[in-house]
This record gives structure tokens, C-alpha cells and sequence, in this order.
């Protein structure tokens, strides 16, 4: 004979309270990050969905580690600071598929504006600089699962990586404060273009310039003075000399790259959220 269901229990005081009473909005400087942390985390809801592009998009940083890599090793043409040139190569395919993934990410925010998303978010009480920065850091943690895959990946050939927690956990800062940026270059590029086949191109010819006008393949001395000038103004430079520094151990001016790296994406959300009304029109 089966057992009788249970009695609900009565609600006490405090769940009462809490279904009368609505819950007390946040005021102050608690509102930003509030509204930051929830864009982003709506932004990361769409992984669920679909979770192709993180499979897709590490594919070629994968094949850049593998065949670029590990034939250049065997070639040794180019000088690597001392330590295999697979190793030195490994920060720069993680800085390399946290830009690859980025860097278009101005044609989401066109489609929502085709589909009339990004004026219902206009309109919303959310400062559009937080609008911005959830997006930014949404990117910034897909660019850090694929940053895994990466180091996972570069682990198993063999690549002496450091795995202090402390260092670490400065990786994935460095990757997010990267990805954040390009991913504000995007959104601001798509707020002057307005058009994803423009947008599409633009981002196609600014890619691999950025690519290789930084020390991600070979050390910048050995560029020529006027790309040297370039790579000195790339942020790709200074987050691959952080992601080298932390993860190899190798010589890095960690407190000027994270420098770079904080004022570069605090200067992409603000040009981004000045263009982004623009692109809503």
C-alpha cells in the first residue's frame, strides 16, 4: 500500500514577507556592475543554444599550433628568446583565437539590431555603457574556453606551461581584458559601417595586420622600424608579452601590459557605447 503524500508545509514569515513585498532595487554604485553581470550573463545564455562557434572557432588557432608550430620548430629559423619556439608560440595563438573571436562581434549586434532587440535594449533603463561591457566580458568568456582548449592543447605537445594558480588566474584576466577590447572595436566599427557584408570586410582586413603587426610570432626586433612603431600601439602586443611572461616564465613588463590592456578596453566600451545609438537608427 503506498505511503500518503506529504502535507505541504506552511510558508513561513520571512517567504511571505518576501511575495508581498518586492525586493528593494539596487541604488547606488552596486547598479553598474548589477546591470554589467546581467547582460553578460545573458549574452553567455545563447551558448546553449548553440554551441558550434566555440567548437568552430578553435579550430584554426589548433591548426596555427600544430602545423605553424610545430614545422617551425623543426625548421628553427626563428629566433624564440631562448626557449622551443612552440612554447613561445603558444601565447600567441591564445591572444590569436581571443581577437579571432572578437573581432566580429559587432555583426550580433547588427543582427539584433535587424531584429529589433538592440532598440528594446536602447530604451531600457541600462546605461549603454553597460549594455557594452556585458557584451565585452560575454566575449571575453568565450575567448577564455577557448583559451583553454588552447593550453590544454599545447600542454599535451609538450609545451612547458606554468600552472600556478596566481599565474593562471592572470591568464584569464589578460584574455578577457583582450577580448573585451576587440570585441568593443567591433561593436564600434559596426556603429560607423552600420552593415554586416562592410563589417564583414572591415574585419577581414584588419585582422591579420593586427596578427602579424604584434610580437605573436616572432620577436618584434625583428620587424622593421616602421612596424615596430605599429606593434608598439597594438594591445595584441601586450597581452601576448603578459600571456608569455605568466604562462612560460619568461622576462614580461606584466604591470604595463595589464596597464595597456585596462585602459584599452575602458577606451573600446566608451567609443563603443558612444556609436552604438548611431548604429539603432
Amino acid at each position: 500500500m503506498s505511503a500518503a503524500p506529504a502535507a505541504p508545509q506552511p510558508a513561513s514569515a520571512d517567504q511571505l514577507d518576501l511575495l508581498l513585498t518586492p525586493p528593494r532595487p539596487l541604488t547606488g554604485w552596486r547598479v553598474l556592475p548589477a546591470r554589467i553581470a546581467a547582460m553578460c550573463v545573458v549574452e553567455l545564455q545563447k551558448l546553449r543554444h548553440d554551441r558550434s562557434e566555440l567548437y568552430t572557432r578553435a579550430i584554426q588557432p589548433a591548426l596555427w599550433l600544430l602545423i605553424f608550430g610545430m614545422t617551425f620548430t623543426r625548421i628553427g629559423l626563428i629566433p624564440s628568446d631562448g626557449i622551443p619556439y612552440l612554447d613561445y608560440l603558444a601565447a600567441g595563438i591564445i591572444a590569436q583565437s581571443a581577437m579571432f573571436i572578437s573581432i566580429f562581434y559587432g555583426i550580433q549586434i547588427i543582427w539584433e539590431r535587424d531584429a529589433g532587440v538592440l532598440n528594446k535594449l536602447l530604451v531600457t533603463p541600462t546605461p549603454r555603457a553597460a549594455l557594452v561591457a556585458g557584451k565585452a566580458f560575454a566575449a571575453g568568456i568565450k575567448a577564455l574556453i577557448q583559451a583553454l582548449v588552447i593550453v590544454v592543447l599545447a600542454a599535451v605537445l609538450g609545451v612547458g606551461i606554468s600552472w600556478n594558480p596566481l599565474r593562471l588566474l592572470g591568464v584569464a584576466v589578460a584574455v578577457v581584458l583582450g577580448a573585451a577590447f576587440f570585441s568593443c572595436l567591433s561593436v564600434a566599427i559596426a556603429g560607423i559601417v552600420r552593415n554586416r557584408d562592410r563589417l564583414m570586410g572591415i574585419g577581414q582586413a584588419i585582422t591579420m595586420p593586427l596578427f602579424f603587426a604584434s610580437n605573436a610570432l616572432y620577436p618584434t626586433s625583428l620587424m622593421p622600424g616602421w612596424l615596430q612603431a605599429l606593434s608598439a600601439v597594438n594591445p595584441l602586443s601586450y597581452q601576448v608579452d603578459a600571456l608569455r611572461g605568466l604562462l612560460l616564465g619568461t622576462p614580461a613588463h606584466l604591470p604595463l601590459d595589464f596597464a595597456v590592456l585596462a585602459v584599452s578596453a575602458v577606451l573600446g566600451i566608451a567609443a563603443a557605447s558612444a556609436l552604438l545609438p548611431r548604429l539603432a537608427r
